[in-house]
């Protein structure tokens, strides 16, 4: 293995498989039904998430991972032979993921790991970490796969519609987005990454014309560039994410082998079933 370990939470979206491919441990949120825990991608997954908030008609509380889990992760990576530590966090402005990840490698005197807060979520997260991994597999150095998931994050857009908004606003999680909303549950918004926030950019009132507009922001912010890489994210929708996968093709060159992923537990619980979103890393 390399001897660079690079770690992140499964705010991240990455799929097990693509992770375990490429050695990157993701450390797991935390989704509380009453006094049951369930670790988000491990224990429960948006499928059973959805199932249970509907059998209970009230949603789950979350919790960022506690600093003994990262604790373990480094333990383990480095009784595995790694001698640099790589941690790709979800956004410090919407989860405490970020600072257990600090305090955690403030227990490892004298051992090199760096906690990078990525200013974004999901498999805007995944790429970065995905990116580093991929340049150490190829040779880099930390720094230097360090330097090229943060050049990346600079070429990487995300855009989704919401289902509803009935979700995020009995979440309260992001209250500045749920606040005078209540009686506009039937639109759909269409949320965006802006500068370490979530944002609502704009509400919609159908399926369609937000699945349109979606496609329209994407073809902007690629700038007629080519694209490296996209991810296509659902919640409980993945019939409805091939869907959209195809209609963005009207507007936009995907790469073949786009990647659809769940959006995970962690963060879907927020926004609700039927999102969908994407993605995508821009040429430089």
């Amino acid at each position: 293995m390399s001897k660079v370990a690079v770690i992140t939470d499964t705010d991240s979206s990455l799929p097990a498989e693509l992770a375990a491919a490429y050695d990157i441990r993701q450390v797991p949120q935390s989704i509380h039904f009453g006094q049951e825990t369930f670790l988000s991608s491990i224990e429960i997954d948006d499928e059973r998430l959805f199932a249970r908030i509907d059998q209970e008609g009230k949603l789950p509380k979350t919790a960022a991972p506690a600093p003994g889990q990262f604790a373990e992760a480094y333990r383990t990576a480095f009784d595995a032979g790694a001698e640099q530590i790589l941690c790709f966090c979800v956004s410090s402005t919407v989860s405490g993921t970020y600072n257990a990840a600090l305090t955690a490698s403030e227990l490892f005197a004298g051992r090199d790991i760096t906690v990078v807060d990525t200013q974004t979520l999901s498999m805007a997260q995944g790429f970065m970490a995905l990116c580093a991994a991929e340049a150490l597999r190829a040779g880099a150095g930390k720094d230097e796969a360090l330097a090229q998931a943060l050049e990346l994050r600079g070429r990487t857009h995300l855009f989704a519609a919401l289902s509803t908004l009935k979700y995020i606003a009995m979440s309260g999680r992001v209250g500045h987005l749920a606040a005078g909303l209540a009686s506009l549950l039937d639109v759909k918004p269409i949320l965006s990454m802006q500068n370490g926030q979530l944002d609502l950019l704009e509400r919609v009132r159908t399926r369609h014309k937000a699945w349109l507009r979606v496609a329209e922001l994407a073809a902007q912010a690629a700038q007629d560039k080519p694209i490296e890489r996209a991810a296509i994210l659902h919640v409980c929708a993945a019939e409805e994410a091939r869907q959209f996968g195809d209609l963005l093709r009207s507007h936009i060159s995907l790469p073949l082998d786009v990647l659809y992923a769940p959006l995970t537990p962690g963060l879907s619980v927020h926004t609700g079933a039927g999102l969908v979103g994407i993605v995508l890393v821009t040429a430089r």
